[in-house]
């Protein structure tokens, strides 16, 4: 499929949204906004997601079959989700759940013949106070039963828009993953309607009731920019800075006489018997340099350094723990035989392909590998008789 211009132009504001090195964050919205497009994540949607942000199909594929609001085969306008869990189930979800299914035909996942519903279960919808509850398109119908379920869905068949119980006024699927995209609802009126439920206002009511609220809160305090946050961390950096004393310069460590000539095991120079410990240094004998404050670096390079450190990466100093050794990278050709060996000797998973991968360039891709390996196999055969 060719996506709309519409479409292309949205995915660049949304990979326009993240830092250029970030790209991939985009992932999200982006499978939102094709199924905003066709209904359902489909392989073409997995491919143009994996064009625009430079990553392989399969690794979008893993994404889109994660989370279930990526729908991997077409669905309804209107997707009726009843929750079944255990306590909208004692107060009857199965048998809202079981109602109808018998009254449109289908069952869990299951699209009715003029592709208006789709309906499945639901394992918690997290509305237990409101139970039993059933959504559609994720808006929600609190305290539901057979005849109010049915009621629904025979509405939204004839081309009604039922009122939720809470919330704004209901839109398809297509028009919601707009939205769960980052783009506003375009509907005169969309989100002036619905409201929230007791149950939900009865926490906010006793606290108002009881005078309880946040120390220091004031809700009219504006959320700072990230150059302000900064701004403000710098200059409190600053003034802590300038109240600390000078720190004196480190003594030297080492075995300290006592008053009766035997070496202390602790304490400094200046302190003999004092029974201060010496510096972890001086325990561990860690050669590890000072790792800098984690606010000088961003969180994804916290987290890429601590999933795969390399030499570069300072090691934490804790006992017994050194810097890593310098060590000369694999060379590129080593590094595409071991990946063949490694492939060639693993039999693909048959049926179990990424999704909107072909068959065809993977099994061209094996060849390609086996080929490899081959070779590099048959080198080092010629290289040993020569030897011999």
């Amino acid at each position: 499929m060719t996506f709309t211009e519409t479409t292309r132009e949205r995915a660049r504001e949304i990979i326009a949204r993240y830092p250029a090195d970030r790209s991939r964050s985009a992932l999200l919205p982006l499978l939102h906004l094709v199924q905003a497009e066709e209904g359902y994540v489909s392989p073409a949607g997995v491919a143009f997601c994996a064009e625009v942000l430079g990553l392989n199909k399969a690794q979008v594929g893993a994404v889109a079959t994660f989370y279930t609001m990526y729908k991997r085969k077409p669905t309804g306008d209107f997707l009726v989700s009843v929750c079944t869990n255990t306590m909208c189930n004692v107060l009857g979800g199965q048998e809202v759940y079981d109602t109808l299914s018998e009254h449109l035909g289908v069952g869990h996942d299951e699209t009715t013949a003029d592709g208006k519903i789709t309906l499945e279960h639901a394992e918690c919808l997290a509305a237990c106070d409101y139970g039993p509850v059933m959504t559609v398109n994720y808006d929600f119908f609190d305290g539901v039963d057979s005849s109010t379920a049915v009621g629904v869905v025979d509405e939204l068949r004839a081309g009604g828009r039922p009122m939720p119980t809470r919330g704004a006024r209901l839109c398809t699927l297509k028009e919601m993953a707009v939205q769960l995209a980052g783009f506003a609802d375009e509907r005169d009126g969309a989100v002036a309607d619905g409201g929230p439920g007791e149950p939900t206002l009865r926490g906010l009511r006793l606290a108002q009731q009881h005078g309880v609220s946040v120390a220091g809160f004031d809700p009219n305090t504006p959320i700072r920019s990230k150059a302000e946050a900064d701004k403000a961390a710098a200059k409190a950096k600053a003034a802590e800075a300038a109240a600390k004393p000078a720190e004196a310069p480190a003594p030297q460590v080492g075995p300290v006489k006592g008053g009766d000539g035997a070496s202390a095991p602790t304490g400094t120079p200046g302190n003999a018997g004092a029974g201060e410990p010496a510096p972890a240094a001086a325990v561990t004998g860690s050669t590890a340099p000072d790792v800098k404050a984690p606010d000088d670096k961003s969180p994804q390079v916290r987290t890429a350094e601590t999933r795969q450190p390399d030499a570069g990466t300072a090691a934490p100093d804790a006992p017994g723990t050194k810097i890593p050794a310098e060590t000369s990278p694999p060379a590129p050709r080593d590094a595409q035989e071991a990946e063949a060996a490694g492939v060639a000797a693993n039999e693909p998973a048959g049926d179990g392909k990424p999704a909107g991968d072909s068959t065809g360039a993977q099994e061209r891709n094996l060849n390609e590998a086996s080929a490899s390996a081959g070779g590099a196999t048959s080198a080092a055969a010629s290289e040993t008789g020569a030897q011999k």
